[in-house]
C-alpha cells in the first residue's frame, strides 16, 4: 500500500516548509538540500547507498520480529556489539595474519549481534520480562563497553590518545562496489538479507508462524505454534542483522573501531520497517527514503543553516504522520450519536 506512506512524506513536508520558516530559514532551500541535492551528483548518491546498507539490512531484521509482536526496540546495541565482536580480529591481529579474516568478521559479527539479542529472549521466555525495555537497557550497556575499550586495552597507543582502535589491515576490509566511492558489498548483504525476508514471510511456513503469532496470539496458541519460539526467532533474527551491518560498518566506511560507530542506525531503521510498511519490498524504499534524508540532512546544515536535530525531527514527523494515515486509512471512524436512556 503506497498511499500511507506517500501522504505522510507529503505531510512531513509541509510540516517541515513551516517549522523550517518558524526557525528563520530558507524553507525551500532547506527542503531542496534535504531531499533533491543526494541526487546532484554521483558521490552525493554513492553516500546515500552506503547509508542505505546498514538501515536496510537492520531494518529487515527487526520487521520480522515486529510482525510477531515481539519488539526489539535495542538493535542499537546489538549492532555496537557485533561491531565489537568483529573489530577483535583486526585488533589482536593488526598485520593481518589471521586466516579469512574478513569472512571471520562477519562471522563474529553477526553471532555478536545474535547472542546479545537472545538474552533479551531469555529474560522475555523465562521470566516474562518487557523486550522493549531490556534490548533498551541493553543498548545503554553496550555503549558503555565500547567506551571502556576504546579508553583502555583497546586504545591505539599511536593513536594521538584518541578513542579509537588501530587502522584495519586491508585484509579486513570490505570490498568498494563502485570505483571512487565508499559504497561496499555491504549493500549487497542488505539486498540478499531483504531477498531472504521475502522468501520467508511470504512463501515459508515459518513466516506464516511468525505473521499469525502478531495478527492473532489466541489463534497461533490454539494452532499449536510456540510463542517463546517465536520470541527467539524474531529477536535472534533482529540481533543477526545488527551483528553483520556493524561488523559491516567497521569493516567498511570506518576502517577501524571509534566512538562514532554509535550513529543511531539501529533506532532509525526503527522508522525504515515502519514507514516501509513491515513489508520486505517496501522496506527496501524506505530504506532508500531515509538515508536520502541523512545524506541532504548533511548538506542541508551547511546550505540553508538547519541545525543537526533537523533531521532527526523530520524522521520522527515521517514516522508520525505514517502512523496517522495508516490508522485513517485502514480503520473507519464511527461517531456513536446515540444518548443513552
Amino acid at each position: 500500500m503506497l498511499t500511507a506512506p506517500v501522504l505522510a512524506l507529503v505531510l512531513t513536508c509541509l510540516a517541515s516548509l513551516v517549522l523550517f520558516a518558524a526557525l528563520g530559514k530558507p524553507a525551500g532551500a532547506a527542503l531542496h538540500a534535504l531531499l533533491l541535492k543526494p541526487f546532484l551528483s554521483w558521490y552525493s548518491f554513492s553516500e546515500v547507498l552506503l547509508k542505505m546498507a546498514p538501515l536496510l539490512l537492520i531494518a529487515q531484521g527487526l520487521a520480522i520480529g515486529f510482525r510477531a509482536n515481539v519488539f526489539n526496540i535495542g538493535a542499537e546495541g546489538q549492532f555496537i556489539v557485533g561491531a565489537l565482536c568483529a573489530s577483535a580480529l583486526p585488533v589482536y591481529f593488526p598485520d593481518g595474519d589471521f586466516p579469512l579474516m574478513l569472512p571471520a568478521m562477519i562471522a563474529f559479527g553477526a553471532l555478536g549481534g545474535t547472542v546479545y539479542a537472545l538474552i533479551a529472549a531469555a529474560l522475555r521466555t523465562r521470566f516474562g520480562a518487557s523486550e522493549i525495555l531490556v534490548t533498551l537497557m541493553l543498548a545503554l550497556i553496550a555503549v558503555q563497553i565500547l567506551n571502556y575499550l576504546l579508553l583502555g586495552p583497546w586504545k591505539d597507543p599511536r593513536g594521538f590518545n584518541f578513542p579509537q582502535t588501530v587502522m584495519f589491515p586491508d585484509n579486513a576490509m570490505l570490498p568498494i562496489l563502485f570505483d571512487g566511492t565508499r559504497t561496499n558489498i555491504s549493500l549487497i548483504f542488505a539486498l540478499l538479507a531483504s531477498v531472504f525476508a521475502y522468501l520467508m514471510m511470504q512463501h515459508h511456513f515459518r513466516g506464516y508462524q511468525l505473521r499469525t503469532a502478531g495478527l492473532a496470539p489466541r489463534a497461533a496458541l490454539y494452532a499449536g505454534f510456540s510463542a517463546p519460539r517465536m520470541v527467539w526467532l524474531g529477536l535472534g533474527l533482529g540481533g543477526l542483522a545488527a551483528g553483520i551491518a556493524g561488523a559491516s560498518e567497521v569493516a567498511g566506511p570506518l576502517g577501524q573501531l571509534q566512538r562514532s560507530v554509535t550513529s543511531g542506525y539501529g533506532y532509525a531503521a526503527i522508522i525504515v520497517a515502519y514507514v516501509g510498511g513491515l513489508n520486505p519490498l517496501g522496506i527496501i524504499g524506505s530504506s532508500f527514503l531515509i538515508s536520502v534524508i541523512y545524506i541532504g540532512g548533511d548538506s542541508a546544515t551547511v546550505s540553508a543553516g538547519l541545525p543537526v536535530a533537523a533531521v532527526e525531527v523530520f524522521q520522527g514527523l515521517l514516522l508520525f504522520f505514517y502512523l496517522m494515515t495508516f490508522t485513517l486509512i485502514r480503520f473507519r471512524i464511527e461517531i456513536d450519536r446515540k444518548v443513552p436512556a
